[in-house]
């Protein structure tokens, strides 16, 4: 069976993203976190003045589960016309056992843009073990995400490879969403500083004076963003694959990308079997790479989801999407050295299946048009193409399709500090993978510079989105505990080490 080219939306979309990648936290809903469903016998549970009810939070190609409780918020779509539209922001209540818990509870901010906290947490509710025996935690689809009022752009999700790097193309469909939408929400009202305003009206309603942040990825701006304007709700904060106030989003992502491969495939170097089986597999990316923009080759695969066997070209952005995302987790990258050298060799099946697993599974968890409400607002007036992108394997044309888009796209407000770096006393554990594609370890070292009660550490062998890895779960309850990162123990983290390059498909040589 044969069918056009999947969507390759790589390029198109300054991703940060967050949690675990590249599958199960990147698609999916919560089963019942959009009209929580309770017996009839059981009382909702109150937080401050709002009612949960009980749910599941559950991720579409994954098991995982997670009991909550379930509420819903109304707040202003535009705070200065307090009487107009309305939106009603989703929040999940993940509750302590603890019946001494502490009055200030946790809320973990999701990533991309676009990501759903809800729909989120369960892939990351292992980081939360310990934080759990001390804290209530609480989720917040962020507007325009989830089940807050989505900001779905249908037709990001339907264009083809062929079409997917013209930018008179993106911007027509970046015009077509913004009209689509235009009936239905304000696209100048969902940014970061909206979104912090959502929080704090959140916080308020749970009567609580004070709150700690847990924020991955985008969620990190979001995070000092609200330490920077509500310092005095705002506890202690931990920084989890750090995006510095002053990071313009999308300017470094194709730089970053280059570093991060380099140190990855440098381990298959300093593998005897590696070498020795795949060679240098920086060398056979930039081939197929260039091979298949030359001519893209037909592959016949399974699909990984439904098992019918399909047949479409395998172009360079496949490729090139597998790469970028499969260098967010070491753990999986350590297959690339294997999977690039059997493409070279013809046998690229395993390497469609796995491109069309994660594409899809991007496509369907990023609220594109949130996305693009931020960036537009926040980014892209100052975002500037790098020539020496040109040369690397994202090319610079995500830094094009992104302005292209955002020429069109209504745009927001932003403070005129928005863009500068924190200033803070507030108790910050700041934590990076040392591999990290897109928030590599320079921005941690760049923020807690201007924290003077901030710690950054270093995860070795680690990608994207770390506070699941090792011992790094005990560690964030004892600094939410504490509210002192400088006290703890890290030494647990010595242990870690980098993913060995698999030798084959089952694993590594014993």
């Amino acid at each position: 069976m044969k069918r056009s080219a999947p969507p390759f939306h790589l390029a198109p979309a300054a991703l940060l993203l967050a949690a675990s990648l590249p599958f199960g936290v990147l698609a999916g809903e919560p089963e019942t976190a959009a009209s929580p469903s309770r017996p009839s016998d059981e009382p909702l549970r109150t937080y401050g003045q709002l009612g949960f009810a009980p749910c599941t939070l559950s991720t579409e190609l994954s098991t995982l589960n997670v009991d909550a409780y379930c509420s819903r918020l109304e707040v202003p779509e535009n705070r200065d016309a307090p009487d107009g539209r309305k939106l009603s922001l989703a929040i999940a209540w993940i509750a302590s056992d603890n019946t001494q818990a502490a009055a200030d509870p946790v809320f973990f901010i999701a990533g991309g843009p676009g990501q759903s906290a809800l729909e989120s947490y369960p892939q990351i509710h292992s980081a939360f073990r310990d934080v759990l025996k001390h804290h209530q935690v609480v989720l917040v689809d962020q507007r325009g995400t989830g089940q807050s009022h989505p900001l779905v752009c249908k037709e990001s999700g339907e264009l083809d490879n062929d079409q997917g790097d013209d930018p008179a193309l993106w911007r027509a469909v970046a015009e077509r969403c913004a009209s689509d939408l235009a009936a239905d929400a304000d696209l100048r009202y969902y940014t970061t500083t909206d979104a912090i305003a959502d929080l704090d009206a959140v916080r308020a309603a749970l009567g609580v004076t004070q709150i700690n942040l847990l924020g991955v990825s985008y969620g990190t701006r979001v995070a000092q963003q609200y330490m920077q304007r509500y310092p005095q709700q705002t506890r202690s904060v931990v920084l989890d694959s750090v995006v510095p106030n002053t990071l313009i989003l999308g300017a470094e992502h194709a730089r970053n990308l280059e570093q991060s491969l380099d140190q990855q495939f440098a381990l298959c170097g300093e593998d005897s079997v590696c070498r020795e089986r795949f060679g240098n597999p920086r060398e056979r990316l930039n081939t197929l790479i260039s091979e298949l923009k030359a001519a893209p080759r037909e592959v016949t695969y399974r699909d990984p989801l439904t098992a019918e066997q399909h047949t479409e070209s395998l172009t360079a952005g496949h490729v090139a999407l597998l790469a970028r995302m499969y260098a967010y987790m070491p753990s999986l990258g350590g297959s690339l050295p294997l999977t690039l050298s059997e493409a070279a060799n013809g046998h690229a099946a395993s390497l469609m299946a796995q491109a069309k697993i994660i594409g899809e599974s991007l496509s369907d968890s990023i609220m594109h048009g949130m996305q693009l409400s931020v960036l537009c607002a926040e980014d892209a007036p100052l975002l500037q193409a790098d020539p020496a992108d040109a040369d690397r394997l994202l090319g610079m044309e995500m830094i094009t399709l992104q302005k292209a888009q955002c020429a069109v796209w209504p745009r927001g407000q932003m403070p005129a500090d928005f863009h500068t770096a924190v200033t803070s006393d507030i108790p910050t554990l700041l934590l990076s993978g040392e591999f990290d594609p897109v928030t590599p370890p320079r921005y941690g070292d760049a923020v807690v510079e201007s924290l003077n009660n901030g710690r950054h550490l270093v995860l070795r062998g680690q990608g994207h989105s770390v506070a699941s890895v090792g011992c790094t779960p005990r560690l964030l309850g004892e600094f939410f505990k504490s509210a002192d990162a400088k006290v703890l123990d890290a030494a647990c983290l010595d242990s870690l080490k980098a993913t060995q390059p698999f030798a084959g498909y089952y694993g590594w040589e014993p």
